[in-house]
């Protein structure tokens, strides 16, 4: 399990990173095809959907992910996180978000994000 543990941690970091700079290669690798988000403003986007929302530059900057709690259930995990952030106007804010991630031919692939703010 601390492998699952050590390779989820990277792939949170990977996709709160990937978040704050439009990676949406990056993106393309660890999202499953049956990938769905729901989003800040209650909307639900699949996975070509997630990812053209993406490639839109972000306003925020410095989004950090903290208070990360990882559970791993056989080939499914839960990730609870928070997010701060600094907003186009300089002010401080923060998030959380929840994402599940199934274990696909040996590969974590993210299934499915809620992100609130």
């Amino acid at each position: 399990m601390t492998d699952d543990l050590d390779q989820l941690t990277v792939l949170n970091r990977d996709y709160v990173a990937s978040v704050q700079n439009c990676d949406v290669k990056r993106f393309d690798e660890i999202l499953a095809p049956e990938f769905y988000c729901s989003n800040p403003d209650k909307s639900l986007v699949d996975r070509a959907g997630f990812l053209k929302q993406t490639a839109v530059p972000v306003t925020i900057r410095n989004l950090i992910e903290h208070d990360v709690k990882i559970r791993i259930m056989g080939d499914f995990a839960i990730i609870h996180g928070a997010t701060s952030y600094t907003t186009a106007d300089g002010t401080q804010a923060n998030g959380r978000y929840t994402d599940c991630w199934a274990k696909q031919s040996g590969k974590w692939l993210a299934v499915s994000a809620h992100v609130s703010r």
